[in-house]
């Protein structure tokens, strides 16, 4: 059983947090997330507290980041690492591949025919979600494994989701990418987070002398503390 992180965690730290079911809960569809005040506050807060050492890791794109947030003065990965923006604003992204335009379509002809699906097309990457059709997961991922056996791209499993995006990045590559900026430069990494997706940032983070926090029930992980849900992680992040 994980311990609850120390109080005393973030001090000197380089904070990276994840967004969907870290600092906000899950919703049916990803359309339907929302930043309320009390999170665009604390945010700002950590930002001010840590000196700048805070960033954004998601599978969302930076772009959908920015539209929940405003135009935060922080760093963002989007897209599980493969577009990352600097707090001064700049955004290196890699190139979109034409496959992703097919995959789409065969995601939507899929949907079709099976109620509750829901296609997100991102920059880099399309992701089909069964959260609000639980049933029809098995053929979910027979489809996106169909498909990245195809196609050549990389095939990311979530909570409730598939999707496939352009390989080569990840967000623990995302987490040693920002490392390597000034701005968290011989800080301890911090990253929070709670799917499989996140793992890869636990890893990176303990590498580089931080430590993971698992949000959610326990389960096998690269973390080494544990908050029980969203509420629990903005209450910590509050005093810590």
């Amino acid at each position: 059983m994980l311990p609850p992180p120390p109080a005393n965690l973030l001090e000197g730290a380089a904070l990276f947090l994840d967004f969907d079911g870290t600092l906000v809960d899950l919703a049916p569809t990803p359309d339907l997330a929302a930043v309320d005040e009390r999170l665009a506050t604390l945010i700002a807060g950590l930002a001010t507290k840590l000196n700048g050492r805070i960033a954004i890791i998601s599978g969302r794109p930076v772009a959908g980041i920015l539209a929940l947030f405003g135009d935060l003065p922080i760093a963002i990965a989007g897209s599980h690492g493969l577009e990352v923006r600097g707090s001064d604003g700049a955004l290196a992204r890699t190139e979109r591949p034409a496959a992703l335009n097919r995959i789409l379509a065969a995601m939507h002809q899929f949907t079709e025919t099976r109620p509750g699906l829901l296609v997100e097309a991102k920059p880099l990457g399309a992701a089909l979600h069964y959260r609000t059709a639980p049933a029809h997961e098995a053929d979910a991922q027979a489809l996106a494994s169909d498909l990245a056996a195809q196609t050549g791209l990389h095939l990311q499993t979530g909570k409730m989701m598939v999707e496939l995006r352009v390989g080569g990045a990840d967000k623990g590559s995302a987490l040693r990418r920002l490392m390597e900026t000034p701005a968290m430069a011989g800080a301890k990494p911090v990253f929070i987070g709670d799917d499989d997706t996140d793992e890869p940032a636990m890893v990176a983070a303990a590498a580089l002398g931080g430590a993971g926090i698992l949000v959610g029930a326990p389960r096998p992980t690269a973390a080494a503390y544990r908050l029980p849900d969203v509420a629990a992680t903005l209450d910590w992040l509050e005093t810590a």
